[in-house]
């Protein structure tokens, strides 16, 4: 088809998309050394230091190239409200780091092999590959749709892709940790993972999925074992590696518990990478998928490999933290490859208080989400809703009064009557006879030039909830000091106060709105146009008093940025 070779990986296209979106503010050139094993071929990243950057943190110096990635999604169904959270959260933090001066990599995609695939594909009469575009497709329209800015978009049955992987084995299997064995035991299709019968729960996987008995089928296996020690080792030296804590506790959990050799490779479909000068077998399925993160960079040559591997996030659902914690780290350690620096698990949603199942009929499609509320709505309550990292509750009431509070009443609100009052007291321009600020102006305002500090703290640590708080706070004071100066009043009494305090609340917004792009891109830029700041000033090096809002300038008159969501019967009352 068409579309999977549009698809199709591309070193060229790959550069040029990121090298697009640097912003050309650097000012000198570093090498930094990382904790590597010492034989390891890739000793030193080459780091572009930039007049400004993020915090830096145990796992990251906010400095150097940035590598974001969400789990390529498995294309065995369509979208739903998982995908559209893990994404707008890689979203939200990539779009910080490039607005903060940092050169990103921030990699998507869809996982298009295995067994689950094959067999979804033959209930459908038709060829796997034909399959997988079809419904790839609609992971990639999502991402669209969602305003989602990633730099990449892989399949793993890209041709490149598919070499990076045999590749990678190749390497495992020089170095000695791969041979040929039998292997017997339970196995989840729908997980994709081998199970002990002491994990087992009712009979079926911990997960809830069903499981089948393989009986001695011939496969190749990963000496898993020899690395328990290690990782045990890595994850007490490096204890920022896995977040947050509770998930990082469980996978100690799992690894004391014994670490058995995987199994990885199958003889019993076809539909996936075969295993290098053995044809009758099929990669197991997670190895392939893995490795698309550095595939997608070149792997195992190239100047993006070079420049952003080792990877600086790999976000993930909690269900899938035991492949990306113990067995990718693992795997790595035996190719001598450099680990991520960090791996963040997500929590579940669920709804109205249920788990969210087909059979309960209360899957949350995000594509009807967002036809029904908007974009940035969506975004702004995934983000702001729930403590990145814990699970959370989907209900209709709570999407309309997050939305309604936070984005239509106090941010929409607060910009419609302070642009309203200076389109028509200050001739269509922003205030110039700007007097002495007060106490109180000069307070709101310092609030206001430390707030991309505060949030930079947060989205460093991945803490998006927070990072949305801060702004929602700074609205939310503002508000409270508009009500306090009473500029309505000011008109009548004292013009040149009146001009003051608008403009001082004007530059707030300002603030507000270069901050808020990550999570609400569309509608910080239209606040932004109204508050007449330049394209070419929005980033956050711009957050200082020299591109402060000009005095004088003539704005437009303003528009509602957010329209309340009217829903009679579930409107939440002021």
């Amino acid at each position: 088809m068409i579309f999977s070779l549009l698809l199709g990986s591309s070193s060229i296209r790959r550069s040029q998309a990121i090298h697009n979106k640097i912003l050309p503010a650097f000012v000198s050139t570093t090498t930094l050394s990382s904790k590597k094993s010492p034989t390891s071929q890739y000793h030193h990243q080459k780091c572009v230091r930039r007049l400004f950057g993020t915090p830096s943190t145990a796992f990251d110096d906010g400095e150097c190239p940035f590598q974001i990635t969400t789990p390529i999604y498995y294309v065995n169904d369509k979208p739903h409200i998982g995908h559209a959270y893990t994404s707008t959260a890689c979203d939200v933090i990539a779009r910080f780091m490039r607005l903060s001066g940092r050169e990103v990599f921030f990699l998507s995609g869809t996982d298009e092999h295995g067994q689950k695939v094959e067999q979804s594909a033959e209930k459908k009469g038709v060829d796997p590959q034909e399959f997988v575009d079809e419904v790839s497709v609609n992971f990639r329209d999502l991402l669209s749709l969602l305003n989602i800015s990633n730099d990449y978009f892989v399949r793993t049955t890209d041709k490149d892709h598919k070499e990076a992987v045999s590749k990678l084995w190749n390497t495992l299997v020089e170095k000695g940790h791969i041979y040929l064995g039998q292997y017997e035991g339970w196995y989840s299709v729908r997980d994709e993972c081998y199970y002990s019968e002491s994990e087992l729960v009712d009979g079926k996987a911990p997960t809830g999925a069903e499981v089948e008995w393989v009986a001695k089928e011939e496969s190749y296996f990963f000496k898993l074992s020899a690395f328990e020690d290690k990782l045990l080792q890595y994850y007490e030296e490096n204890p920022e590696f896995i977040a947050p804590t509770g998930r990082r506790n469980e996978v100690l959990s799992f690894v004391r518990g014994g670490l058995r050799d995987l199994s990885v490779s199958r003889t019993s479909f076809k539909w996936g990478v075969p295993v290098p000068g053995d044809d009758n077998h099929i990669m197991y399925v997670w190895i392939d998928a893995l490795a698309n993160y550095m595939s997608a960079l070149g792997y195992p040559e190239s100047e993006d490999f070079s420049k952003f591997w080792p990877g600086s996030l790999h976000v993930v659902g909690k269900d899938i933290l035991r492949f990306h914690a113990v067995y990718w780290p693992a795997l790595l350690m035996a190719a001598d490859i450099p680990l991520p620096k960090r791996l963040f698990a997500h929590g579940w949603w669920t709804k109205d208080g249920e788990k969210i199942s087909k059979s309960l009929g209360n899957v949350i499609d995000p594509v009807e989400l967002v036809n029904e509320f908007g974009v940035d709505q969506t975004r702004f309550f995934l983000t702001a809703e729930v403590g990145f990292g814990n699970d959370g509750d989907f209900s209709t009431k709570a999407f309309i009064q997050r939305v309604n509070v936070n984005l239509a009443n106090e941010l929409g609100n607060l910009c419609q009557r302070t642009l309203s009052m200076v389109f028509k007291n200050c001739n269509k321009k922003v205030p110039s006879d700007v007097g002495p600020f007060t106490e109180e102006d000069e307070a709101l305002l310092a609030s206001a030039r430390t707030l991309k500090e505060r949030a930079g703290k947060e989205v460093a640590n991945q803490a998006l909830q927070r990072y949305a708080e801060t702004i929602i706070t700074m609205v939310w004071d503002t508000n409270k000091y508009i009500d306090i100066m009473e500029p309505w009043v000011l008109k009548k009494t004292d013009t040149d106060r009146m001009e003051t305090v608008l403009y001082v609340i004007m530059e707030v917004l300002r603030h507000v709105a270069i901050l808020y792009q990550p999570i609400i891109p569309d509608s910080a830029n239209k606040i932004l146009d109204l508050l007449t700041v330049p394209d070419d000033e929005r980033t956050f090096a711009h957050l200082t008093d020299e591109f402060r809002i000009k005095e004088g300038s003539e704005i437009s008159k303003p528009k509602g940025v957010f329209p309340r969501i009217e829903v009679e019967e579930l409107v939440v009352q002021q």
